[in-house]
């Protein structure tokens, strides 16, 4: 499977309802195509709690090689990613929620002076927790229980969440390190000229792509477009390109309708041959390989 996303990365997935929006899910990551959950953002909040395994996550230019026991804050409307370390799955829990639930009305004391100064600054982007830390253990053991509450639903557990949410905010807010105007201001020009770049590619992997009309989405060089993209993803522009193609091609591999000749001219390779070999050298096996085992599963 693989998340479903919008034109523009929003993730599309309900998160709770409208007068309970709290989602609150066990993960496998392995259920994901690839081993990886695709880059995207929701405006709600997201904390991540790791179970079993390893996965190097990423929110906006910033990476996390999380294990057991760790948790993550991942703020509203960052860009966020996360695959398999060295192929090994990872189990993990989820609970994403709107802000709102934490401050109840606008303009309350507790949005103005304790949730929209986090929410909008860029570089509070995520937070990590350790459970070796006393402090960050409570908002570690408070994700583990936010799921046994979802799950239990006694007859207070939407109070107790809530409850349990606010406490990790606290811990949010009083360890964190405000960021001045000038900082915000050249973070949240990265982030949005990363959005225009993802956005570009996710529009048009399936169109021949050069360098220069990705430098000239953003207003800089070539090289300049190479470095930042770099610094950002922690992979070159051409490698992303090629993964997301791929990526495009396992479902329609799996419909089992087109040829391959049409599916490398689908997502963008110049020819089946290369679609062939940047297929074996990412996933291992042959598109055709990979169709047929995935028909013997069945």
């Amino acid at each position: 499977m693989q998340l479903r996303l919008d034109e523009e990365n929003r993730e599309l997935k309900s998160h709770g309802c409208y007068e309970f929006p709290v989602n609150v899910s066990y993960e496998v990551l392995s259920q994901y195509e690839r081993g990886s959950f695709s880059w995207h953002w929701h405006p709600e909040i997201e904390l991540t709690l790791i179970l079993e395994g390893e996965i190097i996550y990423q929110v906006n230019s910033k990476t996390y090689h999380l294990h057991q026991g760790d948790g993550l804050f991942c703020n509203s409307n960052a860009l966020h990613t996360g695959h398999m370390y060295e192929g090994r799955d990872c189990h993990y829990l989820s609970t994403t929620f709107a802000p709102r639930l934490l401050y109840g009305f606008s303009n309350s004391i507790i949005q103005t002076k304790f949730v929209e100064p986090i929410l909008t600054d860029i570089q509070l982007a995520s937070e990590f927790f350790s459970p070796s830390d006393e402090d960050q253990k409570s908002v570690t053991d408070a994700m583990q229980r936010i799921y046994e509450l979802s799950r239990q639903k006694t007859a207070t557990y939407e109070m107790e969440i809530q409850s349990l949410l606010l406490s990790i905010w606290i811990q949010i807010y009083r360890h964190a390190s405000w960021s001045d105007q000038e900082e915000n201001t050249a973070a949240a020009r990265d982030v949005e000229r990363l959005r225009i770049l993802l956005d570009y590619i996710h529009k048009h992997y399936m169109d021949h792509i050069t360098l220069e009309d990705l430098s000239n989405q953003i207003n800089i060089c070539k090289s300049e477009c190479c470095r930042f993209f770099k610094k950002c993803m922690n992979e070159s522009l051409f490698d992303y390109l090629l993964n997301y193609r791929i990526e495009k091609s396992l479902p329609l591999l799996l419909d089992g309708t087109g040829s391959i000749t049409a599916i490398a001219e689908q997502t963008g390779f110049s020819s089946p041959a290369y679609f062939a070999k940047i297929f074996r050298k990412q996933m291992g096996c042959s598109p055709s390989e990979y169709r047929r085992s995935s028909f013997h599963s069945k």
